[in-house]
């Protein structure tokens, strides 16, 4: 009996997260749909919520609407979503999709190398929050669900 709780007590240490290292963003310099050069360190003092997806991706498409709603409603709070397309990537399909969804958040162009910097494998959304100093707080693999967002994201901007 005295194994079994020992064993159970060093199981759970890695869930409390003790001695976990604070990880910064790694510097990340991509093209938006204009072209242009967007840097993450261009959104130094927001909550950044790095977003991963496809328009190949149905549950990516599901998640959208929430993505542009909560960019409306917590933008002025310093919350900034920036979409990050994951390839094979259409370019002519991203635009005519941004432009039918009013997505209001840059689309920039990614690779499996952009996404392989904040998570591994082939899962689609993935959403990663940094917080206003550049760190990594969180990695949501599937659609951020608004229950997440309240109980993630929305301490952060206090």
């Amino acid at each position: 009996m005295r194994k079994l709780i020992c064993l159970m007590m060093l199981v759970a240490l890695p869930c409390v997260g003790f001695g976990q290292e604070i990880q910064k963003a790694p510097p990340l310099s991509l093209k938006d749909l204009q072209g242009r050069t967007v840097r993450l360190s261009d959104y130094k003092g927001k909550v950044v919520l790095l977003n991963f997806w496809a328009t190949w991706c149905p549950p990516c498409r599901a998640e959208v609407p929430d993505l542009i709603k909560w960019q409306r409603e917590y933008g002025g709070r310093g919350l900034q979503v920036i979409g990050v397309m994951y390839p094979p990537t259409d370019r002519a399909r991203v635009r005519r999709f941004v432009r039918r969804f009013h997505v209001n958040y840059p689309v920039l162009f990614g690779s499996r190398d952009t996404k392989a910097l904040f998570i591994g494998g082939e899962t689609l959304p993935v959403t990663v929050v940094i917080d206003r100093e550049g760190n990594v707080k969180d990695r949501i693999e599937g659609i951020l669900l608004p229950d997440e967002f309240e109980e993630k994201i929305t301490p952060l901007l206090r």
